[in-house]
């Protein structure tokens, strides 16, 4: 395996998932890209979205203007140098997508030729979020390439 694609999403726990991905890639010895994928603008301005990881006591998404989906794109780059700096590889490629989450992370797989793609799970019953139809449902069912799934549930 040459390319770990990890896909991140503002939840605190994208952290771990990062973290896990990035082991998994260093054993390999491949090379690592991080991705997050802006969805319809609307989502983010919901009260159930959570902070942006990494921004906790220096910038919450309730301070990005989420009208603008310059603002949010300029957050999300942010986000994914600040996880690059915490991982401590400059060679981290990192990506912004703007679309379906489960297609853009599928379609980005197929043109960065990703050997495997890193997500989260965030459902406390990891299958019962599998068979709900969640994101990294979604992937698993309509990608070729092989899913590492992180159980990320709260403890």
């Amino acid at each position: 395996m040459e390319k770990v694609m990890i896909a991140l999403d503002y939840d605190p726990t994208a952290q771990k998932v990062a973290e896990i991905g990035f082991a998994l890639a260093a054993a390999m010895k491949a090379e690592v890209i991080l991705v997050h994928v802006i969805t319809d603008i609307k989502y983010y301005s919901s009260l159930a979205y959570s902070p942006i990881v990494g921004y906790t006591g220096m910038m919450a998404l309730n301070q990005v203007k989420k009208d603008s989906i310059g603002s949010l794109i300029h957050a999300s780059n942010h986000f994914l140098d600040t996880m690059k700096d915490h991982l401590g590889d400059k060679a981290i490629k990192t990506i912004v997508l703007e679309g379906d989450f489960a297609e853009s992370i599928i379609n980005t797989a197929k043109k960065q030729n990703a050997d495997i793609i890193v997500m989260g799970s965030h459902s406390k019953k990891m299958l019962e979020n599998i068979l709900l139809g969640s994101v990294t449902e979604k992937v698993l069912h309509e990608s070729d390439i092989p899913l590492f799934i992180v159980p990320t549930k709260k403890q």
